[in-house]
């Protein structure tokens, strides 16, 4: 049987040349029998987040699960987990790696239109403006280009008798036309695309080495399958397209799928499974992404806010000033 996958990385390990001094991963404790009074270990999804104790205290709580995320259940059949395991990866085993980080020449992220949009599919300004605001990089759009410019294999699927293109190799055709001064270049469509022969399709693709990455609204949108659209498909086909341009960017900064935590980064198998998400990451993915970029946690949930407000994410706006509210002086 065919596999959906919802988003592919390739995950190999770069440098990175920032300026910054490089940190290395805390040395494993000696083991000791535990003391009868000792307390218990932490569980697996609090111990990935690593010690905090040498942060502020605003990081320590911007770090701090503080009862505001829900822990990876037992996957179901057929989630992604149930299909592909996954290495876990800590913040000590994201340090370890040697991910490819912004420097001073590359801080901008490029998003690239592919092809037609029809009325109705998400603004790519309005992508943009939630980009910037989740990396806190600097977002410009590219001006679109025509999928007949665009030097990639394609076939027919065999069930939705539409063009596929070949994932890989439009990764490897942006791969020539990264500007000079971009951290990544994310090429949006709605054309259907697929990563190999054997795969049924896929929704987005990114390499970390190249910084380039690529991913497809049409299968987000109901009427690709010839379904009637829900009442608020315009809203939920901008969430579905946020949650995949997001986890796509994210694995250009390195980070692997997430285990730990229900999370905007963790793997997704089909859109039932991507649409249980939320919009968010974890306290070891936030911690993965700050070690990155060195954000002002509050502030930038505050401004992840009222983009959410603006675009009527609500629920996940209000997430949002919650968190913030908590991170700044640790109100709930």
């Amino acid at each position: 049987m065919s596999r959906a996958v919802l988003a592919l990385a390739v995950l190999a390990a770069c440098s990175s040349d920032r300026d910054r001094p490089s940190v290395k991963p805390p040395e494993p404790a000696a083991v000791a029998a535990p003391r009868a009074d000792a307390a218990p270990p932490p569980p697996p999804y609090v111990a990935a987040i690593g010690s905090t104790a040498d942060l502020s205290p605003e990081l320590q709580r911007a770090f701090d699960p503080a009862g505001d995320f829900t822990p990876m259940g037992r996957p179901q059949a057929g989630d992604w987990l149930a299909e592909h395991p996954e290495t876990p990866q800590s913040f000590a085993d994201y340090i370890s790696s040697s991910p490819n980080l912004p420097n001073g020449q590359r801080r901008i992220i490029y998003l690239l239109p592919l092809g037609d949009f029809p009325p109705g599919t998400p603004a790519i300004a309005s992508l943009g403006e939630i980009v910037k605001a989740f990396f806190t990089l600097e977002v410009r759009i590219l001006p679109r280009v025509p999928i007949a410019d665009v030097k990639a294999r394609s076939r027919v699927h065999d069930v939705t008798n539409k063009r596929q293109l070949l994932a890989p190799d439009v990764l490897k055709w942006l791969v020539r036309r990264v500007p000079e001064d971009a951290y990544a270049l994310m090429a949006l469509t709605m054309e259907d695309l697929y990563p190999e022969e054997s795969w049924n399709f896929v929704f987005g693709m990114a390499s970390l080495h190249e910084r380039v990455g690529v991913q497809s609204f049409a299968r987000q949108d109901a009427a690709f399958f010839g379904e009637r659209r829900p009442p608020d498909w315009k809203l939920l086909l901008l969430r579905r397209a946020t949650w995949t341009v997001v986890h796509e960017i994210s694995h250009m900064f390195g980070l692997t799928h997430c285990v730990y935590w229900e999370c905007i980064i963790a793997g997704s198998n089909n859109q039932a499974e991507a649409d249980r998400r939320p919009l968010h990451e974890c306290p070891v993915c936030s911690r993965k992404l700050h070690f990155a970029t060195d954000f002002d946690p509050a502030k930038r949930q505050s401004e992840l806010a009222a983009v959410l407000h603006k675009l009527g994410i609500d629920d996940e706006a209000a997430w949002a000033e919650h968190r913030a509210a908590w991170i700044r002086d640790g109100k709930r």
